[in-house]
């Protein structure tokens, strides 16, 4: 039973770039004669690294994306631990991550978005009826309370008769 992986490699950087090619071509041809496809390859580039590794700070970065059985990827790590140029390598399986994201996809897209339903037209409250404010001929027609003023208390004290205080 095949399997999806995919293989990153790293070569180290005084590498030449045919000697890059004539490697990853040894790798392929590993690959293929043992029973397993190479999807793709991918070549990265020289990119600078995390942390020093072996002395260097910099390699060449290579994507090997390959379906093949568990035995024949033991095998391509093997040759990779024991290839010279190569400074590091990781093998991840992506088949079962493919059915999670797959799994995942499939459970978003059974739920129903709301942003994705129809609004439906809320019913409008009538508006309620308008109380009349009153105008402003009205509020002048209507008399104001008299205010006793300032110049009418004297008068209102002189006319009172004054009490003879014996």
């Amino acid at each position: 039973m095949n399997r999806t992986y995919e293989i990153m490699f790293i070569v180290r950087p005084d590498v030449e770039e045919g000697d890059l090619d004539k490697l990853i071509e040894g790798f392929s041809t590993n690959i293929t004669s043992g029973g397993g496809e190479i999807t793709a390859v991918e070549k990265m580039g020289r990119r600078r690294l995390a942390y020093t590794v072996r002395r260097f700070n910099d390699g060449f970065y290579v994507l090997l994306t390959v379906a093949a059985p568990g035995s024949l990827i033991g095998e391509i790590e093997r040759r990779l631990r024991v290839s010279e140029p190569v400074i590091k390598f990781i093998t991840v399986r992506m088949d079962e991550e493919e059915k999670r994201l797959a799994k995942v996809k499939a459970l978003r897209d059974s739920r129903v978005k709301r942003s994705a339903q129809p609004i439906a037209p809320q019913s409008v409250p009538a508006p309620a009826p308008a109380v009349e404010a009153p105008s402003v001929s009205a509020a002048a027609e209507t008399p104001a309370p008299a205010a006793p003023s300032a110049s009418s208390e004297p008068a209102a004290k002189a006319a009172e008769p004054v009490a003879a205080t014996a």
